[in-house]
This record gives structure tokens, sequence and C-alpha cells, in this order.
């Protein structure tokens, strides 16, 4: 079936722009009951650079750069998140072997990425992936989308809200760019979420978190039987 909208001069977006999948109907969702999502979360964009441990070639430095040198730190890429779950075993590795720049992340946060939404790229970011890493710092890829509580109240009930077919069918929609379709930010913000999810969010982010803990534990242990046929 066909979709279309029309619509005047007007109301184009910033810079008149005509792609039609921009004002596609089917990337608005649903009628909101609840809060919008950018209503409960920061969207962070606190990035370390490249530049930051680069030679002096470049010129002086800010002090908050200097201060990154012989820092080290777990990378996820957008292939590490998947279904809510962060794959673990991740090398640690200095600022000098970064090849671009970073977001930082923090435990409990949320991660979801721009890039091809049907990847399911979306994780609780849990302490867990610093057990045993002391002084280590997490970073991701600048294609993450990094969500932060406003209220300090968990975030982790988002994890499945993200990953229900109504909000893939709208990130699904919202996707620009032919080689690598992507949604904006915008369209992330202002996803409805339903009163009925805000109801019981205490225990869906209960459950999300349990499941989570259980997920890396069960990694850890696969991790120690490899290393004990290893010896």
């Amino acid at each position: 079936m066909a979709i279309s909208s029309i619509l005047d001069i007007a109301h184009l977006d910033e810079g008149w722009v005509l792609a039609p999948e921009r004002y596609d109907p089917r990337r608005r969702g649903t009628a909101a009951d609840g809060p919008y999502l950018g209503d409960l979360v920061r969207v962070l964009r606190e990035q370390i650079s490249t530049r930051a441990f680069s030679g002096e070639a470049w010129g002086p430095r800010p002090l908050h750069e200097r201060t990154c040198t012989g820092q080290r730190f777990l990378v996820f890429d957008t292939g590490d998140a998947h279904n809510g779950i962060i794959r673990p075993n991740k090398a640690p590795c200095d600022g000098r072997a970064l090849r671009s720049a970073k977001k930082r992340l923090r435990p409990c946060q949320v991660i979801v990425s721009r890039l091809r939404p049907y990847l399911r790229q979306v994780a609780w970011v849990d302490s867990g992936l610093l057990q045993g890493q002391i002084g280590m710092e997490l970073l991701c890829s600048t294609e993450f989308f990094v969500l932060e509580s406003i209220d300090g109240e968990s975030i982790s009930f988002l994890v499945p809200f993200l990953l229900s077919a109504p909000v893939q069918s709208v990130l699904s929609a919202a996707q620009e760019g032919g080689h690598h379709p992507r949604f904006s930010e915008r369209t992330l913000k202002m996803l409805p979420i339903p009163a009925s999810l805000m109801e019981h969010r205490a225990d869906f982010s209960a459950r999300v978190e349990r499941a989570v803990d259980q997920a890396r534990q069960a990694y850890r242990t696969i991790q120690n039987c490899i290393d004990s046929v290893e010896q």
C-alpha cells in the first residue's frame, strides 16, 4: 500500500527538505498517552578525540585533553550492542589505538545506534562491564545515541521499549540516506511512551537489569571454561 503526505511549503523542515522519507506519517508513531522519550532523558554528546593522544604536531592541547594520556579504554562499536546487551570480551586499549572520535559511556546509561535500526543495536550499559577493570573508561562509536536519566531513576526499561515492534517500525520509517541509513535525534526524542509502561517502569527496569546481570555472568562462565581448556 502506498504511503503519501501532502504538505505546503510552510510545513517543510528547515532548509526546505524535500526528501519524501522525512515526512512519512509512520515515523510519528501512535498518539502519546504518556511522556515523550525526550522528557525522560538527556542525549549526551561528550566525546574524546584522537587529538588528545596525538603528537605535538597538532599544537598545544587543552588541559582536559592532556589528562587523557595514559588512560585505558574499553571501546564498543555498533556491532557490540544487540537486543539489550553489550557483548563482552573487548580487549582494553590506550588512546593511541583510537582511530576516530568516540563518545564517553558510563554505567546506568542506554545506548541506541542511529545507523540501520533493524539491526536492533540497543543496550543497557551495566556496571558489570567494568568488573575487574580498575581505572578503565568506557567509550563507544559516535553512531550511538547515549541516553542518560534526567531524574536519576533507572531508564533500563527503555531497552524493551526501543526494541518493541511499534518503535522499531517508527525508527525504520524514519531512516534517511541510501548507503548508511540513519534516524535523527529528534525522531528518538519524540517517541511517545505508553502510560501503561510508565506505570510499571520500576518493574521493567528491575527485570532488564537482572537479565543483563545474568547474561554477563553467563558470558564469564563460558570464558572461564575456555580459559581452562587453553591451560
